[in-house]
């Protein structure tokens, strides 16, 4: 019996949804009860007894951070709504006029960016309520003998994250596209109903933006000051209770990085399954409806994947020692890679016919495709994302030489610890670069800009494990964060600091496959755009590429080119700016209460005051870059034209690449250099921690926080928010003077 794409789309929502929940019911059977180190082996994770008073302090410390989360990420949507609800009236007025007042494309062009906007909220306010509830039943289990029961907790949290975000996404896409098409109800109509759809792309994107500057300042901020005045200044731990900014700290892991992420490589996603169906719709002139939403289906495939290879790290090889922690990561990444390349060839084999049709985005020939060119070009992307991740690995993870010699260049000081994390974060961009360009080359001689698309699809085909493994570092983070603050036993915090350690390799892994994979979604959007301005222009622009030596377009390339940089100037000074005020407050509590630095003050720190600082800071600093990077674009389509446009969106997508990159791989390398040294015992020759090398590596750590976890995540988003705001405006940017805009240049 044929099964139709329909039906592969709503059982994969309907097996994610699922299987997230068992998840999460797994996670709430443990309780947020202490166990005293005296207790035997057997006694079960979901049991009763335990410490009292250290049960209060936990239970204490996570509604603190609740509570923080919740409180902020309110203020921050309430924000993000009210712009939301006033963007969608300009893109249903501007979509409308570019098409010829054509009301239908308009509305769902804004119902669609409403749409988009709103699951990626919830997206990131589904990431913060389970890393929350899950840290804290981390940390408790972390309190048990071994390792499987503390480390599994941490991956399921990741996985209730990972497989709801993709089933919800993928949900809201699909529903959308079955009612546009009610409307369309013809396939030569469908290329409008691809174009209507863009909008979720957009809307999902736009959120991204804010949460990923929003939750990136909030963090940073908190950290950095944290970090300067209690570990650099006064000597305390990481994460002690006698610090003010240490509860704003890891409210901030939630907010920036899961709630930020969580909306980032949502937005990835429906933004490379919009360029797709678009550079795809002529498929579905055939009247051929599964072959034509093919790159929706490889997402549903994805999800089915990455569930079963779950069972790798949970059931058939259990992390049973530290060293197997990050083994079992990486395992994660490896084996989903290996079955989704046969599971895209069936997929492709079955969904698209022996052979279709599609235009060339430049020139006038078409192109006879087949299945097999199809799969190679998605496989290519699954592989090159796997490449990518392993590089990032090894240029952020203690266990190799790159690291290590960051480690050992802080026995000079902090100068030479910064000088080899910049340079290794330039190094660090050169393969991932390489690999981008054979794929791009690769995948566009098969499939033309198509098959850029497709590659795109293939970096996120394994999205659903790539969440579980970047929200379980948070996790593992505020695990840890809670067992100081708790005072629980020292190897409480070992154990989580040594899960922890892992997951900031992950997360840079993370990182890797989110910049790669924009890269490629971001040439995609353009050659969608260059698509749609020969729809709108009758063939008279573009139909022999875009001209790079014209001056207009090389002009604007520049301009491109300087705006990550621009970017990056704001988001780190915004961090700079609030962590100061941070180290102010932190050091005022500190002067007008010193007996909070005693063993054993017995006054607590106001918290709340630092929570304050942060939540501020963010919600006025995340507004200009956001809105630097939205209207950028929208100003130069108006004015400029479709042509600068072009050179716009190239010279931002070179530069973005490579800046994203050596930002994540420096703060990363830093992070991990620190965690390194703290490993060493007084007596080698790193010294341990407490010693000068550990507080210049501590400054190397300060310095890549906002590297790696505000400035660089966040470029990726640069790119491709600016090319699907063109691609979402390109016919209004055409109505204009015939693309030449009000310049008339």
């Amino acid at each position: 019996m044929a099964v139709s794409a329909t039906e592969i789309i709503f059982v994969a929502v309907a097996v994610g949804l699922v299987w997230a929940y068992l998840q999460f019911r797994i996670i709430a059977q443990i309780p947020v009860v202490s166990f005293s180190s005296s207790e035997s082996e057997e006694t079960p994770l979901t049991g009763s007894g335990g410490d009292e008073e250290k049960t209060a302090r936990l239970k204490e410390i996570y509604e603190a951070i609740y509570e923080g989360a919740e409180s902020f990420l309110a203020a921050e949507y309430r924000i993000c709504f009210l712009f939301i609800s006033v963007f969608s009236v300009v893109v249903f007025t501007l979509v409308a006029w570019g098409t010829g007042w054509d009301m239908v494309r308009g509305g769902f062009t804004a119902i669609s960016f409403l749409l988009g906007a709103l699951t990626s909220m919830g997206s990131g306010y589904l990431g913060m309520k389970v890393a929350v509830y899950s840290n804290v039943r981390t940390t408790i289990s972390a309190q048990k003998p071994g390792w499987t029961a503390c480390f599994n907790t941490a991956f399921r949290a990741g996985a209730v994250m990972g497989f709801a975000l993709c089933a919800a996404g993928l949900l809201m896409l699909y529903v959308t596209m079955l009612l546009f098409r009610v409307h369309y109800s013809s396939p030569n109509d469908w290329i409008y109903l691809t174009e209507s759809i863009t909008g979720y792309g957009l809307g999902g994107s736009v959120i991204a933006m804010f949460g990923r500057v929003g939750g990136g300042i909030y963090t940073k901020a908190a950290d950095v000051g944290a970090d300067l005045v209690g570990k650099v200044v006064h000597g305390i731990p990481e994460d002690d209770p006698r610090n003010p900014a240490t509860i704003a700290d890891n409210v901030g892991d939630n907010v920036g990085d899961v709630a930020g992420m969580g909306s980032d490589l949502f937005g990835s996603f429906a933004e490379s399954t919009c360029a797709a169906l678009v550079l795809g719709s002529g498929i579905g002139a055939t009247g051929n409806w599964d072959a034509m939403v093919f790159p929706v289906v490889v997402s549903a495939v994805g999800i089915f994947v990455c569930l079963l290879c779950s069972f790798i790290a949970t059931h058939i090889s259990t992390v049973k020692a530290e060293a197997h922690v990050e083994s079992a990561l990486k395992m994660q990444l490896i084996s989903t890679t290996v079955v989704m390349i046969p599971a895209i060839y069936y997929t492709a084999v079955y969904f698209l016919p022996e052979s279709f049709e599609l235009r060339r985005t430049v020139g006038d020939e078409t192109l006879t495709l087949y299945p097999w060119e199809a799969c190679v070009c998605v496989s290519m992307g699954v592989v090159g994302g796997l490449i990518i991740g392993l590089v990032t690995e090894y240029y952020t993870s203690h266990s190799y030489a790159p690291v290590r010699e960051v480690a050992h260049a802080c026995k000079t000081g902090a100068a030479t610890n910064m000088i080899y994390g910049i340079a290794l974060g330039y190094k660090s961009a050169i393969i991932p670069v390489l690999v981008l360009a054979l794929i791009i080359y690769g995948s566009f001689t098969l499939c033309d800009m198509y098959g850029v698309a497709l590659a795109a699809i293939g970096f996120l085909s394994n999205l659903a494990t790539g969440l579980t493994i970047d929200v379980y570092g948070p996790v593992c983070d505020n695990a840890g964060g809670i067992a100081e603050m708790a005072e629980l036993e020292p190897y409480v915090r070992e154990k989580t600091d040594a899960l922890d350690a892992a997951g900031n390799t992950t997360a840079a892994i993370g990182k890797g496959f989110a910049i790669g994979s924009a890269a490629l979604v971001s040439l995609a959007l353009f050659g969608a755009f260059v698509t749609r301005i020969r729809h709108a222009s009758g063939d008279e622009l573009f139909k022999d590429g875009v001209n790079m030596l014209e001056p207009l377009t090389f002009a604007f390339l520049i301009i491109g080119g300087m705006i990550p940089f621009a970017f990056a100037a704001m988001t780190m000074k915004s961090v700079g700016e609030a962590a100061m005020a941070m180290v102010m407050e932190v050091q005022r509590q500190f002067d007008e209460k010193p007996h909070l630095l005693d063993a054993n003050p017995t006054e607590r720190p106001d918290y709340d005051a630092c929570i304050a600082i942060s939540t501020q800071a963010s919600l006025r600093e995340m507004i200009p870059p956001g809105a630097m990077v939205i209207f950028t674009p929208l100003a130069t389509g108006i004015f400029f034209g479709v042509t600068a446009v072009s050179g716009l969106l190239v010279g931002s997508l070179v530069a973005s690449v490579q800046l994203a990159i050596s930002m994540s791989n420096s703060g990363g390398a830093w992070d991990n250099a620190k965690k390194y040294i703290e490993k060493a015992s007084p007596d080698s020759e790193l010294q341990g921690k407490g010693s000068d090398i550990h507080k210049a590596a501590v400054v190397g750590d300060t310095v890549g926080d906002p590297f790696k976890d505000t400035s660089g995540p966040a470029l990726n988003i640069v790119m491709k928010l600016m090319a699907v705001l063109s691609l979402v405006f390109a016919d209004t940017f055409y109505a204009i003077n015939t693309g030449k805009g009000l310049f008339n240049m």
